[in-house]
């Protein structure tokens, strides 16, 4: 889960660097449709059933149309917020996903130090998107926290589904290629129709971060992750959850020259000591 992390902090930025070479949009679309085809050729290899007759396909649909919704709120949000911003917004999804399963499951209910840490992440929640309205460029970076935050609930609501369908019996692989196709079939045509396709400046780096994100990030740590939330309880994963947006913030910083405003900070300190509040029971 460290590993996953450290990687998950990267992607924000990896996409952000390369923004002015190919869209985010469609950076996350070929990636989710390359990797897609890796994962779909291991289970033909590994002779895992493709069938859509198992009893996973209403709620696979499902999940691939919030994990597609989640990434176009990312790639879209980062055109106006910066990749340390996105990562910590993003990342709020562990407290969403503790107040669904506290409403929906009774063996992973809250208790009052938990909504303590919940009242604590939302305050910082609060506070760092007032950091946003005291900076050059303050709206745009309040549109992509906004979609930041958009997307943590999306993610929240996807691992709702998978730990309460079917889809928390069936292979990971076969989950992970339910939510890369709906990226894919969502992201592709919204780049055709908003001209980005063609807006391509190829380039030895912007290989490599395709190669970096189809591999490493959309196959590699998405599969381990599903791996682990079919044998782990959500909440014990969602632990480490604090250290992606450190590691987000940071590389943002070293290598984007991100600005860091104080408020924003401070909120962002609030939001991770939130969920190690929540998440302390998992311990």
């Amino acid at each position: 889960m460290v590993v996953l992390c450290l990687l998950w902090g990267l992607q924000q930025v990896a996409i952000k660097s390369c923004a002015p070479l190919m869209s985010p949009t469609l950076q996350v679309s070929l990636r989710s449709l390359l990797a897609g085809l890796l994962v779909a050729g291991m289970m033909l290899w590994r002779r895992e059933s493709l069938s859509l007759r198992d009893g996973t396909f209403r709620p696979g649909v499902l999940v691939g149309l919030l994990f597609g919704a989640e990434f176009m709120a990312v790639s879209v949000g980062l055109n106006y917020t910066t990749a340390g911003h996105m990562t910590v917004f993003l990342y709020t999804a562990p407290i969403f996903t503790v107040l669904g399963f506290h409403w929906l499951m009774k063996e992973e209910r809250m208790n009052r130090r938990q909504w303590i840490g919940v009242g604590i992440s939302f305050a910082g929640i609060v506070t760092a998107f007032s950091g946003s309205l005291f900076v050059p460029g303050g709206k745009d970076l309040l549109i992509g926290d906004a979609l930041g935050t958009l997307g943590g609930l999306l993610w929240a609501a996807t691992t709702l589904v998978i730990r309460r369908s079917s889809l928390a019996e069936t292979p990971p692989t076969k989950t992970l290629l339910y939510q890369l196709a709906g990226a894919a079939l969502m992201g592709l045509p919204f780049a055709w129709a908003t001209g980005r396709i063609g807006q391509i400046g190829w380039t030895p780096a912007l290989w490599g971060n395709l190669i970096f994100q189809t591999l490493v990030i959309a196959f590699a740590s998405y599969l381990f992750w599903f791996f682990l939330l079919t044998k782990y309880l959500a909440s014990r994963l969602s632990v480490f959850s604090f250290l992606t947006p450190i590691f987000g913030i940071t590389f943002g910083v070293l290598l984007l020259d991100e600005p860091l405003d104080p408020r924003f900070v401070c909120g962002a300190v609030l939001v991770l000591a939130g969920i190690m509040v929540v998440n302390r029971r998992a311990r």
